[in-house]
C-alpha cells in the first residue's frame, strides 16, 4: 500500500510539475513574442552568433581570469594606469574591498578616489531592493554610495530602474576605451568575500569560485555603448564615444546582454541575446556541454539539455555542470531541475552535476560557485554575469562575452577542469573530454560523496551533488517564475 501511495503521489506530482513548467514556458514565449523577441527562444539554424547588434567583432583579445586573486589585481592595475576615464558597473560595490591583498593592500575606494583626481570616474550600481526584507536595501546602497564618493571626485549613480523582484546584475569595468573587464565577479564582500585563490584553501569562512574576462580590441566599444546608454538615462550626461580600438588579437568576440523592456528609453522592447546565445550553442552541441553557474532553473535551458540527454548526438556525449552545494536562493529550484535531467539521462551516465569545497588536507569549508561560464565542444565559450535562470535571461540587466575561438575555449576548459580535478593541465590535455569525465570527474566526485555520507574526511575538493530530487522540488522554480518573471 505505501508503495502504491508513493507511486500515486509521484505521478500526480509529475503531472502538476509538467503543467506548471508548461505554463512558465508559455508565459515566457508570449512575452518575447509580444516584444518581437521570439527568435531569442527559437533562433534560426544559422550558427551560434546572436542576431542583431552588436555583431561579432574580429581582432579582439580575450583573457579568461579565473578566481578573484587573478581578476582583481588585473582590474586594479588597469585602474591605476588610467589616463582618460574609468567606468564601473556592479550589482554591489564595497568601497573598503581589497583588490590586492598582502602587506600593502589596494583598497577599491582609495584606488578610485586617487584615479578621480586625474580622470573621470563614473560608477553605476543597483539602487538596492525597494522592500527592506531583501538586501542590499535602498538605504544600504545609499550609505555605500556616500562612503564611496564622500570627499572625492567619484561620480556614482544608483540605478532604481528594475522590475519588481529583479536587479541590475552586470559587472563591468572599462578603462580609457583600451580595456574592458566583463564577468561575474562583483568588487564586494557583501554576502561573501569574492577574493579567493584557485587552490581554494580552507580558511574558516566561505570560499568563492568565480570567473571574469578581460577584453581588448573592437568589442570594447560595445561594452562602452551599454554603459553610456545607462549613464545618459540616469544622469543626463552624454559620453563621448572613444575612437575605435585597433585590432588587439585574433579572437572574434560578441557582446550580448539582457535588458528588460520598459526600463530604458533607448531599449523600449528590451534585449535578450544572452538567452539566444545559450540556446543556439546548446542546440548545436555534438560532444559535450560544460556549465559553471550559480543557478539552473530556466526551463528553456533545462529542456534543451534534457533533449540532448534523451537523444545524444554521439555515444561519447556528456554534460557536466558545476554548481554551488547550496545556492543563496533558489537551491530547491536547481535541485528540482537537476531531477528533470536525471530522469532524461535515465542512468546512462552522460550527466554529472558536481560542486567543489575549499580544502586544506582533511579540513574543508563551504565554497560558493558563483561563476557563469559555458563551454560547448571546445568551440564556443561564454563568460559573464548571467545565471541560468529567468532572472538573468529575461529580467536582470546582464552582460556576457561570447567567442568561437576554439583554442581559447579548449584552454579555458582545461584550466577550469585542472583546477577542479586538482591536477596539472598537462595530465588531461591529451585526453578526450568524455574520458576525463568518466575516469576522473565521475570517479572522484562520487567517491568523495560516499566519504561525505560516511562522515569520513575529504581527500579532494570535488563532490557529486547529493540529494537530487525527481519530485516536488522541481515545482518551486517554475512557481516563482509564474509570479515574478516578467
Amino acid at each position: 500500500m505505501p508503495e502504491s501511495n508513493g507511486s500515486l503521489v509521484s505521478s500526480v506530482d509529475r503531472l502538476v510539475g509538467d503543467g506548471v513548467e508548461a505554463a512558465v514556458r508559455a508565459k515566457h514565449a508570449w512575452r518575447l513574442r509580444r516584444l518581437g523577441w521570439e527568435h531569442a527562444l527559437e533562433p534560426p539554424d544559422d550558427g551560434t552568433w546572436a542576431m542583431g547588434d552588436p555583431p561579432p567583432r574580429d581582432g579582439c583579445s580575450l583573457d579568461v581570469l579565473v578566481d578573484g586573486a587573478t581578476a582583481f589585481p588585473a582590474i586594479a592595475e588597469a585602474i591605476s594606469n588610467a589616463r582618460e576615464h574609468i567606468h564601473v558597473t556592479g550589482w554591489h560595490v564595497a568601497p573598503h574591498f581589497e583588490l590586492v591583498r598582502g602587506q600593502r593592500p589596494t583598497v577599491l575606494g582609495e584606488l578610485l578616489a586617487e584615479a578621480a583626481e586625474r580622470v573621470n570616474v563614473r560608477v553605476l550600481v543597483w539602487a538596492g531592493a525597494p522592500v527592506p526584507a531583501f538586501h542590499p536595501t535602498r538605504k544600504e546602497v545609499r550609505d555605500g554610495v556616500e562612503e564611496l564618493t564622500r570627499g572625492t571626485r567619484i561620480r556614482c549613480e544608483p540605478d532604481p530602474r528594475e522590475h519588481p523582484f529583479h536587479c541590475h546584475h552586470e559587472k563591468t569595468v572599462i578603462v580609457d576605451g583600451d580595456v574592458a573587464f566583463v564577468g561575474g565577479i562583483d568588487m564586494t564582500d557583501y554576502g561573501g568575500d569574492r577574493f579567493d585563490t584557485s587552490d581554494h584553501p580552507a580558511r574558516r569562512r566561505l570560499g568563492w569560485h568565480d570567473v571574469g574576462a578581460r577584453v581588448r580590441g573592437p568589442a570594447i566599444l560595445d561594452v562602452h555603448d551599454h554603459f553610456a546608454q545607462r549613464w545618459r538615462e540616469l544622469s543626463g550626461e552624454e559620453l563621448d564615444r572613444p575612437p575605435a580600438p585597433a585590432a588587439a588579437g585574433e579572437s572574434t568576440v560578441q557582446v550580448v546582454r539582457t535588458v528588460a523592456e520598459d526600463m530604458y528609453e533607448a531599449v523600449p522592447t528590451g534585449e535578450f541575446r544572452i538567452l539566444e546565445s545559450y540556446i543556439r550553442a546548446i542546440r548545436s552541441a555534438e560532444r559535450f556541454v560544460y556549465l559553471e553557474n550559480q543557478f539552473l532553473w530556466a526551463p528553456e535551458i533545462v529542456d534543451l539539455l534534457a533533449d540532448k540527454l534523451r537523444r545524444p548526438p554521439c555515444d561519447e556525449f556528456r554534460i557536466v555542470m558545476l554548481l554551488p552545494s547550496k545556492a543563496n536562493n533558489g537551491h530547491d529550484d536547481t535541485m528540482g531541475q537537476l531531477g528533470q535531467l536525471l530522469g532524461a539521462d535515465d542512468d546512462a551516465g552522460r550527466l554529472l552535476a558536481a560542486t567543489i569545497r575549499s580544502r586544506t588536507g582533511h579540513r574543508d569549508d563551504h565554497l560558493y560557485v558563483h561563476a557563469k561560464v559555458g563551454i560547448i565542444d571546445d568551440r564556443w565559450l561564454t563568460v559573464g554575469s548571467a545565471n541560468l535562470n529567468a532572472h538573468s535571461l529575461l529580467n536582470d540587466t546582464e552582460m556576457n562575452v561570447v567567442t568561437d575561438d576554439p583554442e581559447l575555449a579548449h584552454a579555458t576548459r582545461l584550466r577550469l577542469w585542472a583546477e577542479h580535478l586538482e591536477v596539472d593541465v598537462e595530465e588531461i590535455a591529451g585526453d578526450d573530454p568524455h574520458a576525463v569525465v568518466d575516469e576522473r570527474w565521475r570517479e572522484i566526485a562520487f567517491e568523495q560523496l560516499e566519504r561525505h555520507r560516511a562522515g569520513a574526511p575529504p581527500t579532494h575538493r570535488l563532490l557529486a551533488l547529493p540529494g537530487l530530487s525527481r519530485r516536488s522540488r522541481r515545482l518551486l522554480g517554475p512557481l516563482v517564475g509564474l509570479v515574478d518573471d516578467g
